[in-house]
C-alpha cells in the first residue's frame, strides 16, 4: 500500500474532525475530575485524550481492517500492543493529544499526531494543530508540507547549518540519570538558546519549518517521535539515534535521538552535547 494524497487527506481530515468534536470543546473547560495523573506530576491524561483516541481508533479500524492500531492511552492499559509494531504489515500509531500538560493547563500548545508504519518503517506522518487549524505532514519520499485549512500545500525545509553556538534547540535532559543528567545539561549551554514547549509535536513543526535547529530526546515513545522524525527527514534534516542508526518502530524507549539540519551538524551536536 502506498500512502498517496487520498490516504493522507483522509487521515488529516480524521484528525481535525476528531479535534473539533472531542478536543477543542473541552479546552479550558476541563473539570479537575477529568484530569488524571499517570506516571508523574507532569504526565497526565484527560477525558479529551481518551475520547479522541477512541474516535480515531474506531475510524481507522473501519477504513483499514486488520491493521494494528497503537494508541498512547491504549498502551497505558495494555503495553503488549507495542510488541506487534516491528513486524506489523500496517500499523497506525496515535497520540490523541501531544502536549496534554499544556492542554490541561489551558495553554494552546498541543497537537494530534499520527504515524503509519509498515514492517517497522515509518511511511507517513501527520501533526495537526487544532488551535492553528493546519497540519504538517509527510509521506516517505515525497517531501514535507504544511497543509492549510483550504487544503493547499506549502513545502517545508529545515534550517540552514550554522555553528552550534548560534543554534536554538531542545534537549530532554530531565529523563537522564546522573551523572549524564548534570553533564549533558551543562553542555546544553553551548547552544544559543533552549527550546522546550512541553509538546514535541510543536518542536518537530518548528524544526521542519526552519525556525529551530535541533532536538535531542532521551525518552522515545513511538507516538511522540515516529511522525516527527519522518517529517523532519522529509524536510531535508538528518535524524538518527545517538549510535548513528535510524529510529524505527519498536526501538527501546530509553534510546536517545538527535535531529539536526544535516549530518555534519548532527556529528558536531553529538560531540558537544554528549562528549562523543
Amino acid at each position: 500500500m502506498t500512502f498517496d494524497d487520498s490516504h493522507m487527506d483522509a487521515l488529516a481530515d480524521l484528525l481535525s474532525e476528531t479535534a473539533k468534536a472531542e478536543i477543542m470543546p473541552r479546552f479550558r473547560r476541563l473539570e479537575k475530575s477529568s484530569i488524571r495523573r499517570k506516571t508523574s506530576r507532569d504526565d497526565v491524561v484527560t477525558e479529551g485524550d481518551i475520547a479522541a483516541e477512541r474516535v480515531i481508533t474506531k475510524a481507522l479500524r473501519q477504513r483499514y481492517p486488520g491493521a494494528l492500531i497503537v494508541g498512547e492511552e491504549a498502551v497505558s492499559e495494555n503495553a503488549a500492543l507495542l510488541d506487534g509494531l516491528p513486524g506489523a504489515d500496517l500499523a497506525f500509531i496515535v497520540d490523541p493529544i501531544d502536549g496534554t500538560f499544556n492542554f490541561a493547563s489551558g495553554l494552546p500548545l498541543f497537537c494530534v499526531m499520527l504515524a503509519v508504519t509498515m514492517k517497522g518503517e515509518t511511511v507517513a506522518g501527520i501533526i495537526h494543530d487544532p488551535v492553528g487549524g493546519d497540519w504538517v505532514l509527510a509521506a516517505r519520499g515525497t517531501g514535507s508540507f504544511v497543509r492549510d485549512a483550504a487544503g493547499d500545500l506549502t513545502p517545508t525545509r529545515v534550517a540552514d547549518p550554522i555553528p552550534v553556538s548560534e543554534m536554538t534547540g531542545s534537549l530532554s535532559w530531565q529523563f537522564l540519570d546522573e551523572p549524564d543528567r548534570s553533564r549533558v545539561a551543562a553542555n546544553y549551554t553551548r547552544c544559543l538558546a533552549p527550546m522546550n514547549y512541553r509538546c514535541v509535536a510543536h518542536e518537530y513543526r518548528l524544526l521542519a519549518q526552519g525556525h529551530a535547529e535541533f532536538a535531542c530526546y532521551t525518552k522515545l515513545m513511538p507516538w511522540d517521535h515516529l511522525a516527527g522524525t519522518l517529517i523532519h527527514a522529509e524536510a531535508g534534516g538528518h535524524v538518527a539515534k545517538l549510535d548513528g542508526t535510524p529510529y524505527r518502530a519498536g526501538d527501546a524507549s530509553e534510546s536517545r535521538l538527535l535531529a539536526a539540519p544535516d549530518s555534519d551538524s548532527w556529528l558536531e551536536l553529538r560531540r558537544l552535547l554528549w562528549d562523543v
